[in-house]
């Protein structure tokens, strides 16, 4: 078994270049990412406020939070090809016809056409490349997956300014339209290359632990929904979402209506801050093996706080306190995405783990859906969106009180960890 080839080489090699791949795939997906780089160009030409500029990115994040767990239960059935493909043609065709919704200057088909359309293909595909290096990888889950994943926060560093020198060069639809295509053409060509091993490949040397067992994980559901911690990491993530998306959303308005910034410097500091929400799911991933998911969710929280705190008091032409604050809060949503799954695996049994980290993800849907919207309305209602630090703050706080008494009881160390988006 141990024999199988991959890109022509052994499987032992050949897996590697899964990788790489897969992150590829995210660094497509993750453009959402980059949605701030399009609301003031949006906002011009539709002429509306900062909460309807939002709403496209929100539901696409919760369409998004919807699906993933959803269609990560047919993947063994449907195929990591087909389902890679669907997602990225659905996804593409999600941008072309958001060109369209621009054209006739509507911002519900725009709604519809990003928001579902394109969150569904970003939903649909998104855990494939997560699946196939997982099973490639036994042996060393944690580094294939963590090394995969990175691709979707660092997507902004390469998409925010593609995505702006596209709008600069041809203008708003057309921009659309190119991403949508240039997408679906790069993901169907890498579903053509995605497969998983046979059953029962292992690396050469390398010996499972077997610790499943059927019955605990038949009742491990009721359990999960009957336990403290599960809720605590569940109000915790909402948390942690809420304020790195809503961060997300408006790290570029912020730069151009209170520190100043041009759109160019703007897409400049999305790209910054996008290597910080990579580099925090491996820190936090590594920070909640060593410290427990009570002290990392701790440890983000005041990084949050901080970061709202210079936010509060920053004015015009204050960049580097613009820029050291929105760092943090994308390094913190980094490292939520790898506090809470990695939190799933230790706090619960982890031979359930992908069931268990399908209810724990719907956080992040209600955390997006909260978090783009309440920063909207606020910078509507309030005329800036200084006060929405004030939020962030305060959510920073309750957060840390729900770390402290509800991720408190300590857990058996796994030997095995996930860092997973």
């Amino acid at each position: 078994m141990n024999k199988i080839t991959l890109f022509g080489m052994p499987a032992e090699k050949g897996r590697w270049l899964l990788i790489p791949l897969g992150l590829t795939v995210y660094l497509c997906l993750g453009t959402v990412y980059s949605w701030s780089i399009f609301r003031k160009p949006l906002e011009e030409l539709l002429g509306i406020g900062a909460t309807q500029s939002l709403l496209p990115f929100t539901v696409l994040l919760v369409v998004f939070a919807i699906l993933m767990p959803i269609t990560g239960f047919y993947i063994d059935k449907i195929g990591v090809r087909q389902i890679t493909a669907i997602g990225g043609v659905v996804m593409g065709l999600g941008y072309i016809l958001s060109s369209f919704a621009l054209f006739a200057s509507s911002l519900p088909m725009l709604v519809v056409t990003y928001g579902a359309i394109a969150g569904a293909g970003v939903g649909i595909a998104y855990g494939v490349p997560l699946a196939v290096v997982a099973k490639w990888f036994p042996d060393r889950k944690g580094l294939a997956v963590g090394l995969t994943v990175i691709g979707f926060g660092l997507s902004p560093l390469v998409t925010a300014p593609l995505a702006r020198m596209a709008i600069a060069a041809y203008g708003l639809m057309p921009t659309f339209a190119i991403l949508g295509v240039a997408f679906t053409a790069i993901i169907l060509a890498i579903s053509t290359q995605l497969k998983i091993p046979p059953k029962g490949w292992q690396p050469a040397g390398w010996q499972p632990n077997i610790v499943q067992n059927p019955a605990s994980i038949a009742q491990e559901k009721d359990r999960l929904l009957r336990s403290p911690e599960f809720y605590g990491l569940w109000l915790c993530y909402i948390i942690g979402t809420f304020v790195g998306l809503s961060a997300i959303g408006i790290s570029s308005p912020v730069a151009q209506e209170i520190i100043k910034l041009d759109s160019g410097l703007a897409a400049m500091a999305v790209s910054l801050f996008a290597v910080f929400n990579g580099v925090g799911r491996p820190l936090f991933g590594w920070l909640t093996d060593r410290i427990r998911p009570q002290n990392a969710a701790i440890v983000s929280y005041v990084l949050i706080l901080i970061a709202s705190i210079m936010m509060i008091n920053a004015s015009e032409g204050q960049v580097i306190t613009y820029l050291i604050a929105f760092s943090l809060f994308w390094l913190s949503l980094g490292g939520w995405l790898a506090i809470a799954p990695t939190a799933t695996l230790s706090l619960f049994k982890p031979e359930n783990y992908a069931k268990n980290y399908g209810i724990v993800f719907t956080a992040y849907g209600v955390g997006a859906l909260l978090g783009t919207l309440v920063a909207g309305q606020i910078r509507d209602i309030f005329g800036t969106y200084t006060y929405a630090f004030y939020a962030t703050a305060a959510l920073a706080i309750v957060g840390i009180i729900i770390a402290e008494f509800m991720l408190k009881k300590r857990h058996p160390k796994n030997t095995e960890t996930a860092t997973v988006e």
